[in-house]
């Protein structure tokens, strides 16, 4: 836990959220954690906050998805824990980036990595992930560059 700032104020977050009694932010914090000591068990790894932003990011998208399931099964009970689990999520996530922001990078990945046109996405890709992760969907951002790129 020496070099995750992020880690650490999740086990302090959760220790306040005990003392407070706060059973929905409880629950959430834990799921978050188990999910970072998994991948540290799992790859023997000491996790970074990249790696803690990465995890954090993936457990939204999967709530996004579940969402969309719940509210298809008129479930709007569970779809809001869902949107609740997500909104506590993305209190430790980054900064989000601005359209504008997000453009500068996409055109700064693209003279970086010489990229001419669609088939150098990858190119793009590798580059500009580590520095966005967490701070946009990867979604959008693959149709940002695309519509550059062409």
């Amino acid at each position: 836990m020496s070099d995750c700032p992020l880690k650490a104020r999740l086990v302090s977050d959760m220790k306040q959220a005990m003392r407070d009694q706060n059973k929905e932010l409880l629950a959430t914090i834990r799921l978050a954690l188990a999910a970072l000591k998994q991948k540290e068990v799992d790859e023997r790894i000491e996790l970074t906050d990249n790696d803690v932003i990465s995890i954090m990011d993936k457990m939204i998208k999967q709530r996004r998805e579940s969402i969309k399931q719940y509210e298809a099964g008129n479930r709007p009970d569970l779809a809001a824990q869902e949107a609740s689990e997500i909104e506590i999520l993305q209190k430790y996530m980054p900064q989000a980036l601005s359209e504008a922001e997000l453009e500068a990078f996409i055109k700064q990945a693209i003279a970086e990595t010489s990229a001419q046109g669609p088939q150098d996405m990858g190119k793009v890709m590798n580059w500009i992930k580590p520095k966005v992760q967490g701070r946009t969907d990867m979604g959008q951002l693959s149709q940002n560059i695309k519509k550059l790129l062409s």
